[in-house]
């Protein structure tokens, strides 16, 4: 793909390196500066074929794939504002490695790749640090404003191997999310069970909402800690739709605390000057089975600051109401 725009047809033929990834993944990775709003369009219109015909966004590629993209006026993106942004990056919290698999405690703030707006992302900081590197390709996905557990593939049978793990949800990983919301919740667990239906908003940005027409959806809420207007709860994901546990607690009245986007936004203005200045949401933990090996892997991303340090400001100026026997224990192994 030409980084700096095309006026003609372009044809790909798919790789052995390539296969198995989503079509819609593989438009992103290769139109470098294109909004993905853009990208799920023509996907949509049908000016994107494989094989010269119409396929879906989520469509496997399979090798030999010739896949037609309609001509893309592409922004180019200066080389060294990308290789600057990734020097800083340098220090990236490494939890697990091994030749097949790179196991990182992602720090908020930044997005998983660069797109739509964002000169660069934690793949794109990885393969310029790493440039010895054949393969660097993300397992899945955290929102830039959410921080922990993120997974990535050194081999392509790895990514395969992981990316069909997250496909089986509940049979797969086992991937807890600590979060604080708004409000004092009541239930120690509470299984919540409502589809999600993802729409484009006027201006092309992605949002999800509850709807019978949507996705099946599982989130399962475990209450660790409570204060008078403010709760401290385990999540842990059944299914891995975008946005599930976000829409999911916005959808029950606890919205996360400094989420921007489904959130409470009068009282998040009010929590910055208050110490909390990000969204208190964090992959915290991560059971699965290695994707080569088959040996059981459990890795945990300790608390940030950002939220660790707000709740004890919380803690020492309102009683506890609430502690679930694990509460320290989770902090303090996380």
């Amino acid at each position: 793909m030409n980084n700096s725009g095309s006026n003609s047809v372009t044809h790909l033929v798919i790789s052995d390196e390539e296969q198995g990834q989503r079509l819609d993944n593989f438009l992103i990775r290769h139109c470098k500066g294109v909004p993905k709003s853009h990208i799920y369009r023509i996907l949509r219109s049908g000016e994107v074929r494989v094989n010269s015909g119409r396929v879906d966004a989520t469509y496997r590629l399979v090798v030999g794939d010739n896949i037609r993209i309609p001509p893309i006026r592409i922004a180019e993106r200066p080389q060294n504002e990308v290789d600057e942004a990734a020097k800083q990056r340098v220090d990236l919290p490494i939890i697990f490695e091994d030749e097949a698999l790179l196991i990182i405690d992602k720090p908020e703030g930044i997005a998983v790749h660069g797109g739509s707006g964002v000169s660069f992302g934690v793949i794109e900081a990885l393969r310029r640090q790493r440039p010895q590197a054949k393969f660097l390709e993300l397992a899945h996905r955290l929102d830039r404003e959410t921080s922990g557990i993120l997974l990535v593939g050194k081999k392509r049978l790895a990514l395969t191997a992981l990316h069909d793990m997250f496909r089986e949800h509940g049979a797969g990983a086992d991937k807890r999310y600590l979060v604080l919301v708004k409000g004092r919740w009541m239930n120690l667990t509470q299984h919540v069970k409502q589809p999600l239906f993802k729409y484009l908003t006027e201006s092309g940005e992605r949002r999800v909402r509850v709807d019978p027409e949507g996705k099946e959806s599982h989130t399962v809420f475990r209450l660790l800690a409570r204060w008078p207007d403010m709760s401290l709860l385990e999540a842990q994901l059944k299914t891995g739709r975008t946005h599930q546990i976000r829409v999911h607690l916005a959808h029950l009245g606890f919205p996360i605390l400094g989420d921007e986007k489904y959130g409470d936004f009068a009282l998040n203005k009010r929590l910055k000057p208050a110490g909390l200045k990000r969204m208190a949401l964090h992959a915290w933990r991560m059971a699965f089975r290695h994707p080569i090996t088959a040996s059981p892997l459990e890795c945990r991303a300790a608390l940030p600051d950002g939220i660790a340090s707000y709740i004890a400001a919380v803690d020492a100026q309102n009683g506890r109401e609430f502690t679930a026997d694990n509460y320290r224990e989770i902090l303090e192994k996380a």
